[in-house]
């Protein structure tokens, strides 16, 4: 660029109250990030509706991740053109509120989590996302051994296939009213009583930070169960910066040192204008 044409430039912006990047800020914005590789990140595809699935692995596999979560087989090939893995398969369930705690629904769920665990094993991959139910005036007990009947249905042919599945535990107080997997305790006595090594739980630490708090001594206590963690902050399910109450650092440092080497997914709603501002921010907060 000649010396008149940038000083015309940078006088426009001036005019307008702004600076116009220069090709090294835009290049600096668009650099792959080192990552220490103490943590495998992932991401969840719901919270960016503004970028289309395949925007959003361009980007993730700018930063560094892993893969993405909570999609569904169909958009399997898209995360297999960028290298990316299907970090957490989504479909097979009915609803969140229709699940295992309710034999009505067993031989459906069969049906739909066999398939599901065929393509996930067919395309190499290994997490199949499921859920509990609502508890419809259903007490602990019972839900525990319907669970049971119902998972037992599914688990030795994801053990011959080499799919584990997840369930994931939701608050009850906020976002999920009724869910019956809305606790820790019971939770792990569903793990116990299935004594599978392909069943975990998907530990969403910012139910559970509504729900019950105490996170640092649950999972250092219990993380044997625990497959997979989501993250959010706490209120609002926002970013997971200064802004909100939980030390995202100190609970990555206690993941790391209990030796877990699946993922941590960012399954957030970003505020800013660019959420990829926000995704790279969260990366950078976790990666301890």
């Amino acid at each position: 660029m000649k010396r008149r044409d940038a000083i015309r430039k940078t006088a426009i912006a001036s005019a307008f109250g702004f600076l116009l990047p220069s090709k090294n800020q835009k290049e600096k914005t668009k650099k792959k990030i080192m990552l220490k590789g103490n943590i495998n990140h992932s991401v969840c595809d719901w919270c960016y509706p503004s970028l289309s699935l395949e925007e959003l692995c361009i980007e993730a596999k700018r930063i560094g991740l892993v893969g993405i979560d909570l999609v569904k087989p169909k958009d399997f090939p898209i995360l297999k053109k960028y290298g990316l893995l299907s970090t957490m398969t989504e479909g097979a369930e009915i609803t969140k509120k229709e699940s295992f705690n309710d034999p009505i629904y067993h031989s459906e769920l069969k049906n739909r989590y066999t398939n599901h665990i065929d393509y996930v094993s067919k395309a190499g991959f290994r997490n199949l996302i499921c859920f509990s139910g609502n508890r419809k005036g259903m007490d602990d007990e019972t839900g525990l051994n319907n669970c049971v009947i119902g998972l037992k249905k599914i688990l030795s042919y994801a053990e011959k296939k080499g799919v584990i599945i997840l369930m994931e535990l939701f608050n009850s107080k906020v976002d999920h009213p009724d869910y019956m997997c809305d606790n820790t305790k019971w939770a792990i006595e569903l793990c116990k009583r299935l004594d599978s090594p392909n069943f975990k739980l998907l530990y969403d630490i910012y139910h559970m930070q509504i729900e019950e708090g105490d996170i640092i001594r649950t999972i250092n206590d219990n993380h044997v169960y625990f497959g997979h963690y989501h993250t959010a902050g706490v209120p609002g399910r926002n970013e997971i910066n200064s802004s909100q109450e939980l030390n995202y650092p100190a609970i990555m440092k206690t993941i790391v040192k209990t030796g877990y080497s699946g993922l941590v997914a960012q399954e957030f709603r970003p505020t800013r204008n660019n959420p990829i501002e926000s995704l790279e921010e969260a990366i950078d907060i976790c990666d301890v």
